[in-house]
């Protein structure tokens, strides 16, 4: 047996973390290979049911006696509802013979999921602006990557189906999916609110501030505007009171600014020659290996505000930061912007600086509020409703 001395010698927790994260390779390829399987069958399912529909319909109820009768011989399986076989059919005829993906399948396959939000992978989807007119397997020959559907849930893969039509998009959201382990419900509510369109959308001067693959992962990483629906004012508010409104409803604040970033403060403070200097939020990104200082104004954009903030990202890069840190970035979050003059006030500016707006969510006028019948009146109608009873 070695001594706990030449376990140190050797490594031994970099020996242990490369073994787990093999295990975890084997476990995610695991997975995947169960759901390209799954789809598989379903495909083909979908094939032969579309084929048996366009020869005698299904007026005759044969759908649903198939069903029934695929329940009774195999009660094991589960998805064979009617309902289910009609999504087979649509993933079918959406995803012809091509569903084996033989461009970047093997690629993929190797990758740990994390690795696909790589920029090389994300900065596709930029490349794509023909207009889709034909299913989207179908058109794939003509780009250069392929759709990641063998390795999605069966239930992401109909919500995509059936909610994104646009190549470019649905690419993006099962990227995403995969990369973020998005959930059904997330997934839908990132389509209801358009994510794909949000993220990236920011007025940035990433391109010339940073190296072009850092500059593509940070413009996949953060949006425009942000939704902070958990904060709603009736009466006058500033700063502060936003600020305070998302430390108090940190965890969905986290949600709203992506994966991988860790809170680090409010009114974080640093010292600089002597002088006292507060960051209104102060975020880390794991993913990235960045801070990420934010100014909240409850404001227009003012051009004076990139000024403040690059002072800020300097000063983080000096104090904060340590060997293995990338270059931090600043956010600015202002009521509303003009993108344009957002584009001005960063030429020049050396620090990675986006302009983004943000949202709160609608309180009810304050008139309005007060006509509203109050809870306790509420109560003590239903209790003498209730006698009366």
């Amino acid at each position: 047996m070695p001594s706990d001395l030449s376990i140190k010698q050797f490594n031994y927790p970099q020996l242990l973390a490369q073994v787990k994260q093999r295990v975890r390779l084997a476990q995610q390829r695991a997975a995947y290979s169960a759901y390209g399987e799954m789809l598989r069958m379903y495909w083909d399912v979908g094939h032969l049911l579309s084929d048996a529909q366009q020869q005698i319909g299904w007026g005759n109820g044969a759908l649903q006696r198939l069903s029934a009768d695929m329940r009774n011989d195999f009660p094991e399986i589960k998805g064979f509802s009617v309902r289910n076989c009609q999504c087979m059919i649509q993933f079918y005829n959406e995803y012809n013979e091509e569903l084996t993906l033989p461009k970047d399948a093997a690629l993929i396959a190797q990758l740990p999921v994390a690795q696909l939000q790589h920029p090389n992978t994300q900065s596709r989807i930029a490349e794509l602006d023909t207009q889709i007119t034909q299913s989207p397997i179908a058109q794939l020959p003509k780009f250069n990557f392929s759709l990641p559907i063998l390795h999605l849930p069966w239930g992401h893969n109909i919500i995509l189906i059936q909610r994104v039509k646009d190549i470019n998009a649905r690419y993006w959201y099962m990227v995403q999916s995969l990369t973020n382990h998005w959930t059904q419900d997330y997934l839908v509510d990132a389509i209801r609110q358009d994510y794909y369109k949000q993220h990236g959308a920011l007025a940035n001067n990433f391109d010339v501030a940073l190296p072009q693959p850092e500059a593509e992962e940070v413009k996949t990483m953060l949006k425009d505007p942000y939704l902070f629906d958990m904060l709603t004012f009736t009466d006058k508010f500033d700063e502060r009171d936003i600020e305070i409104g998302l430390v108090k409803e940190v965890e969905k604040f986290l949600l709203e600014m992506g994966t991988g970033f860790a809170f680090m403060g409010r009114q974080y403070h640093l010292e600089v020659s002597g002088d006292d200097y507060y960051i209104d939020l102060l975020m880390y990104n794991t993913f990235m290996h960045r801070y990420m200082v934010i100014e909240l104004k409850n404001t227009e954009f003012i051009p004076e505000y990139i000024g403040k903030l690059n002072f800020y990202c300097s000063a983080v890069d000096e104090i904060l930061c340590r060997e293995g840190d990338n270059q931090t970035i600043g956010l600015l979050l202002c009521r509303t912007k003009d993108k344009i003059k957002a584009e001005y006030a960063l030429r020049g500016i050396n620090k990675p600086i986006g302009v983004s707006d943000y949202e709160l969510g609608n309180a009810l006028p304050h008139d309005i509020r007060s006509s509203l019948p109050k809870i306790e009146d509420i109560e003590n109608e239903l209790i003498e409703y209730d006698k009366r009873e």
